[in-house]
């Protein structure tokens, strides 16, 4: 049986204690507008299927670091294409379209929004980090939970960040980013110092978005040593294409 995600509406916000959103930051996986920079070597439908095979096992590792503190949303894009992931994501997600832009403004929207539901701190979560583990998200939300004000990030080796956390909206951490570029992580945390903010760094990762990080990823999970539990959608699916000689 189906089930739709419930939407949340920031005009209606509920009461969350002490609860932080997980959320996944999400463009509906339709052929030719997901995962371009990866056509080639995959075709438009296998990178549209690659994208819904990274939001699979990065749901799934949200949903298992939620436990009583933490709550999964999709904010996702655009709107009207909720139905897009109800046979995507589990149940317990919920939805919330974003706004905005450009993609500083849409992350800026995102955590406002999230903060205007109820949630006391938001985590803002990438789509392109597949092997990032729950264990990871637990910390973020740990970290959050602590007494004193702070922004969370978790690096990507690329310069960027795959996740940002805080406990509070932060418009200017999201302002005069060079976004896309080596920059991203250090400019965001020279803004942070210079708004007072402590910063608390979680593993670095790394993105998923061209070929030479898709043929490192295969590499990863296709090695007989790797952990079968990591990002199994996306392996099994990897796995498929390398049979067919895909790339």
């Amino acid at each position: 049986m189906q089930f739709a995600h419930r939407v949340l509406d920031p005009r209606r916000p509920f009461i969350a204690d002490n609860i932080c959103a997980l959320a996944v930051m999400t463009k509906a996986p339709r052929a030719g507008q997901v995962k371009t920079r990866l056509v080639p070597p995959l075709t438009p439908d296998e990178a549209a299927q690659l994208n819904i095979c990274f939001l699979r096992d990065t749901a799934a590792a949200i949903t298992t670091a939620c436990g009583a503190t933490a709550r999964a949303v999709a904010v996702y894009t655009p709107l009207g294409a909720e139905s897009a992931y109800v046979d995507i994501l589990p149940r317990e997600f919920e939805l919330l379209p974003q706004r905005g832009d450009g993609f500083g403004e849409r992350l800026a929207l995102a955590a406002a929004d999230l903060f205007q539901c109820g949630f006391l701190s938001v985590c803002l979560i990438d789509s392109d980090s597949p092997t990032v583990s729950a264990d990871v998200y637990e910390k973020a939300v740990e970290l959050l939970l602590k007494s004193g004000d702070r922004v969370v990030l978790g690096p990507s080796d690329d310069g960027g960040y795959y996740l940002i956390g805080m406990k509070r909206s932060w418009p200017k951490l999201f302002e005069g980013i060079d976004w896309s570029t080596e920059r991203v992580l250090e400019q965001t945390k020279l803004c942070a110092t210079e708004l007072g903010i402590d910063v608390a760094l979680l593993p670095t990762g790394y993105d998923v978005d061209d070929a030479s990080t898709l043929r490192r990823l295969r590499g990863e999970l296709l090695r007989e040593t790797s952990n079968s539990k990591v990002a199994p959608d996306t392996r099994k699916f990897l796995a498929e294409l390398t049979a067919k000689k895909r790339f």
